[in-house]
């Protein structure tokens, strides 16, 4: 049953237009054939801001977390982006370093990947994660409960703000419509009642997704699905000959100097041939989470 509903799945999504619905092939081939070993998916597109809009209704438009487009435009205000400007939206990204096995959470970005080995497909979701004090853990767990509609028992360091120890399903509900509770602690994937969190750490450890990604992910992630939790600030990928490197924050190290993590992963990919070093440099020193082209094969 669940084989059938995913490939109906996959012939929806490859028919489908809204961004936020895309799957995407991580099999990038370059002219000899060969496949890349550090597949970059999706591409940048473009916005016209109109009145009304805020940086917030972008992100979630294009499917990004508001991680993403404040790391992209942190001049510009977000609740009152300059009408007619044109925005470069940043729905391009290097694949974690990982297997490509099922659930891929990357904490560093606020995004998580969920792999189809079987097609060569990936999707991708932005996240909120666990608030400083809370952090959510690094992690290989497993699916271990699913629920619609769940309750949620309020974490006693919560207590204080809500009137009641167990809140019931509905509007007021922080968990919203979906639950996959993981193996790792008690934590899980979620959906919320407050979408503007999604790309923000202000959860207790779980993973919050926006409600039309979360209603996705449930359908996509049975019990048992593998779930790798990452924390990667720094990914190298190459498309079609061109080098990528994405650096972000390091949310969990702020301190931590990433121009070592860069250099080192450049030499284990052997490249220190094929990138423009000053290109990387910014790269570094900007850490706002684009893919920076850095050089060629």
């Amino acid at each position: 049953m669940y084989k059938s509903s995913l490939i109906t799945l996959f012939l929806l999504l490859l028919s489908s237009t809204p961004l936020w619905a895309a799957a995407y092939s991580y099999f990038d081939v370059d002219c000899t054939g060969k496949r890349s070993p550090m597949p970059v998916i999706g591409f940048m597109q473009s916005h016209q801001v109109r009145d009304g809009d805020t940086m917030l209704d972008i992100a979630r438009d294009y499917g990004l977390g508001f991680n993403e487009i404040r790391l992209a435009y942190p001049e510009i205000d977000p609740w009152l982006p300059p009408g007619g400007r044109r925005l470069k939206i940043p729905t391009m990204w290097v694949l974690p370093s990982t297997r490509y096995e099922e659930v891929v959470v990357n904490l560093a970005e606020m995004r998580i990947y969920r792999f189809f080995k079987r097609y060569g497909m990936v999707k991708t979701y932005p996240i909120g994660i666990g608030r400083k004090g809370f952090e959510t853990p690094l992690a290989v767990c497993f699916v271990v409960e699913r629920q619609k509609n769940p309750s949620w028992t309020v974490p006693p360091a919560a207590r204080h703000k809500f009137p009641r120890a167990v809140i019931p399903p509905g509007p007021q509900n922080p968990l919203g419509k979906y639950w996959l509770g993981l193996s790792a602690g008690n934590i899980g994937l979620h959906g919320t009642n407050f979408p503007w969190g999604v790309g923000r750490r202000v959860s207790h450890g779980c993973l919050r997704l926006y409600p039309e990604h979360i209603s996705q992910l449930f359908e996509e992630t049975p019990v048992g699905t593998r779930v790798e939790i990452v924390h990667e600030p720094v990914k190298i990928g190459i498309k079609q000959g061109r080098i990528y490197l994405e650096v972000h924050p390091d949310l969990y190290s702020p301190h931590r100097d990433l121009t070592r993590r860069v250099h080192g992963l450049i030499r284990q990919a052997g490249l220190m041939q094929a990138v423009v070093w000053e290109k990387v440099r910014r790269c570094i020193d900007k850490k706002n989470g684009l893919p920076v082209l850095v050089g060629r094969i």
